[in-house]
């Protein structure tokens, strides 16, 4: 082969390979956070009108007859010694999200739910409610329109489509006061990982430093990693960071196995190990089925009597007329005979598996599988693995 043509595969060769996606890699922006960039949680207490007719009942909500005649009376109308038995209002609970660096005048969603017995919020007007921040400050007033479920119903049927309780305002919220924080004067940026790992932390700050080609990042802890911003960047924060979200890191993750009793969920990573152990499975079952069966007399017996029938054979029972004897009252009779069949399963096709030292999750889920193991027998077995010492990975039972 030509020598030059030996250098355009090669060629080829390596900018295949650099095409090639990284297997688990993932950008700085999906596994971490940076300090400063977050949201603000903000709530309020408000009022929905115009509800037809399936609002709170002012005689059991005395908070929401309460707010009613505080909103009425701060618009000049007095209602104080009057008895109030509208169903058109209900007091709801208003919930947001402050996003960062969210600007005076910005619109913002607004979740609305009920507090009182309200059926429904459908149709229903928010009036202006205040929402505060954890500081008790007011940084959004919300008012609209509700957009909620609804149910229709009938005598025999009814369809519910949503949660008629609990609604939504889009863009009902309008940003009153700014949460200050400048972001380009910074001097050093604190990088907070969603699921802290040591591994993964040096690697994100080596992934930096070979970027900017200058140690300015280092790990704190598991969870935060320290970057320096360098003279080249002083002034130009955003830039920097908006690089540095753009580089992938390979996350490294521990062995764990989580485990949900309540709904029989399994997840095991990828690095689980289980040393040399033996595994049998087995359950005492007991099944027990009753299928009574109908004796009825012949179409021609005399009037008056009735077969009686031994139930531990089900043939006619001695001592009677050609097996048939006279019932007292008269009257032909139906016997029912009972019939029970008991079966006991002791699980003896189930076999003792021996799962070899270091085998992967693969091999673990398979062994199991071949044992006939449901999600339910395989979390005990897991867990009575973990007490004998032989999985190499932690349990997390939700």
């Amino acid at each position: 082969m030509p020598l030059s043509l030996r250098r355009l595969l090669l060629a080829l060769c390596a900018l295949g390979a650099l095409a090639q996606p990284a297997g688990a890699a993932s950008r700085v922006k999906d596994i971490a956070d940076f300090e400063g960039i977050r949201e603000n949680m903000l709530v309020g207490y408000g009022l929905v009108v115009g509800l037809n007719g399936t609002g709170d009942s002012l005689n059991r909500s005395i908070f929401t007859r309460e707010s009613l005649i505080g909103m009425l009376e701060r618009l000049g109308v007095n209602a104080r010694d009057t008895s109030l038995r509208t169903q058109n209002v209900a007091a709801v609970m208003v919930t947001a999200r402050l996003p960062a660096f969210a600007r005076q005048g910005s619109h913002v969603d607004v979740t609305v739910s009920t507090l009182g017995d309200a059926k429904s919020l459908l149709g229903g007007t928010l009036v202006v409610t205040p929402m505060l921040g954890a500081d008790g400050e007011v940084y959004a007033v919300a008012q609209g329109t509700v957009q909620s479920g609804f149910v229709a119903q009938g005598q025999a049927a009814s369809v519910t489509k949503g949660v008629p309780t609990s609604g939504r305002v889009p863009n009902g919220g309008i940003v009153e006061r700014e949460i200050a924080f400048e972001m380009a004067n910074l001097h050093s940026v604190n990088i907070m990982l969603h699921n802290p790992d040591l591994t993964t932390a040096r690697r994100i700050a080596q992934v930096i430093n070979a970027y900017l080609r200058t140690p300015a990042a280092r790990p704190l802890d598991p969870s935060t990693v320290l970057l320096n911003v360098p003279d080249d960047f002083q002034g130009g924060v955003v830039g920097l960071v908006t690089d540095i979200e753009q580089l992938r890191v390979e996350p490294d993750q521990s062995a764990r196995v989580v485990i949900d009793e309540q709904n029989g969920v399994i997840v095991m990573g990828e690095n689980v190990r289980i040393s040399t152990v033996a595994i049998a499975q087995g359950n005492l079952t007991v099944k027990v089925t009753e299928t009574p069966q109908v004796s009825q007399p012949s179409p021609f017996s005399p009037a008056g009597v009735a077969p009686v029938v031994d139930p531990a054979t089900g043939l006619p029972a001695a001592g009677g007329q050609g097996g048939v004897q006279f019932a007292p009252g008269g009257g032909a009779q139906t016997t029912v005979v009972p019939r029970t069949n008991v079966e006991v399963d002791e699980g003896s096709q189930r076999r003792l598996a021996v799962l070899p030292e270091g085998v992967s999750l693969q091999e673990l889920v398979n062994s199991l599988n071949a044992l006939g193991v449901g999600p339910r027998d395989m979390i005990s077995i897991l867990q009575a693995i973990k007490a004998s010492g032989a999985l190499q990975a932690d349990i997390e039972v939700m």
